[in-house]
């Protein structure tokens, strides 16, 4: 991996320091720091922690832990593509951690002098970290991601381009990168999100009629088979491990599934599957993590991976056994996580990104992030660019794509 070297600094407004750890002062006297090593990151964390308890973040994909394990599973390290750590720790004058940005910078080829070298957010795998973007205080979203872009524009010539994620292009982050770059949107995606009552019975009355009628048919249609079902909620560890087994194996089987919606098996490889069992664990140590398991006896029937993050429920992949899909034995599985939610006191169910029946039939509001394209103002950088979107167009032709997955790299980013 190139790894710069260089121990952590801070300069002066106006200069740029480039190397391991660097840092610089930002317009509003801030100091960026770079970290590029694990050891870095190591002793970040606890900052990174404490910022994220405070921030009242709801998303897994942008804590500590979700990145420590990501860089551990995840990472690629072969002569055609490679990874480093990019993260960027933005603090105040007196040194408080206010922002984290966990970037990652690819290069292909990995040596030589004619690299193309992009910058994006932790979690080009597939689709598993379903939303990047900036940790932050509350109340300093939009100075974030102004300071951030400012300190990638001082630094473009180690990057050619910027795919920008967790954008609200109408919202405090979307200006605010767009005062200091010129960015192409690429596309928007909603998040959906459920307000919870104080209690099931209320969340329930409120909803939609036929919504309503799904959940009679999901409670009634298994008592009138005779059938009983239960929920269980992994939570420590050594239970998240074992109830993640199940889960593997159920999403895999609702990915077989035809007939009906396709669903990718987003955890095929053992290294997504060791990196998601990473995560689950050490969030689960601070008692961030849930599995909720539908079982029929001692048989696991549905599962889905949740995160509890400050007052929300983020409900992340789920699996099921097609065997029992006349029973809707994933809507009843949603339907008690969110009563174990509202159990729990929390405000929120986050049903994740993307559009699907299955969460909107709930009625929840919807919440439109966008990905957005920076490319360095670098000349050689445009050329760069355009040279990579045209192998990547040809590398998707169908016949092509077969080759160089099996040939040249596990995936395309």
């Amino acid at each position: 991996m190139n790894v710069l070297t260089q121990p952590s600094v801070a300069v002066p407004a106006g200069q740029i320091s480039r190397g391991k750890g660097s840092g610089h002062r930002a317009s509003s006297g801030c100091t960026i720091e770079s970290i590029s090593t694990p050891e870095e990151l190591v002793r970040l964390g606890p900052e990174w922690r404490a910022l994220d308890a405070a921030s009242g973040n709801g998303f897994p994909f942008r804590t500590y832990e979700w990145t420590q394990a990501w860089w551990q599973h995840l990472p690629q390290r072969r002569s055609t593509v490679t990874d480093s750590l990019f993260v960027r720790a933005l603090r105040d004058p007196d040194g408080t951690l206010f922002a984290v940005a966990p970037l990652l910078l690819t290069e292909r080829p990995s040596i030589g002098p004619l690299r193309i070298r992009c910058l994006q957010f932790i979690g080009p795998d597939g689709y598993i970290t379903e939303m990047g973007g900036i940790l932050c205080a509350q109340g300093r979203e939009e100075e974030a991601y102004r300071e951030l872009a400012a300190h990638l524009q001082a630094n473009c010539d180690r990057w050619d381009w910027m795919t920008w994620s967790g954008l609200m292009p109408e919202g405090t982050s979307g200006r605010a990168v767009q005062e200091v770059a010129q960015l192409e949107w690429l596309g928007r995606a909603p998040n959906y999100v459920l307000d919870l009552a104080p209690s099931w019975d209320e969340f329930r009355a409120g909803l939609p009629r036929n919504m309503k009628e799904a959940l009679r048919k999901c409670y009634n249609a298994p008592k009138r088979a005779g059938l009983a079902f239960n929920l269980e909620i992994a939570r420590e560890p050594a239970q998240v491990k074992e109830a993640l087994e199940e889960f593997f194996r159920l999403h895999k089987a609702r990915a077989g599934l035809e007939g009906t919606v396709r669903h990718k098996d987003f955890f095929r490889e053992p290294g997504t599957r060791n990196f998601l069992t990473e995560a689950c664990s050490v969030l689960a140590q601070r008692g961030a993590t849930r599995v909720f398991s539908l079982k029929l006896g001692s048989a696991t029937v549905a599962a889905r991976v949740g995160f509890v993050l400050g007052d929300t429920l983020y409900l992340h992949y789920s699996g099921y056994d097609p065997a029992f899909r006349a029973y809707s034995v994933m809507t009843a599985t949603v339907a008690e996580a969110i009563r174990s939610a509202i159990g729990e006191g929390l405000r929120f169910v986050n049903l994740s990104m993307g559009n699907d029946v299955s969460k909107t039939r709930w009625r929840p509001r919807e919440i439109g992030y966008g990905e957005a394209l920076q490319i360095s103002p670098r000349r050689s950088a445009r050329f760069w660019f355009r040279a990579y979107r045209l192998g990547y167009k040809t590398l998707h032709l169908p016949a092509v794509e077969r080759l160089a997955s099996r040939y040249l790299w596990r995936r395309f980013d």
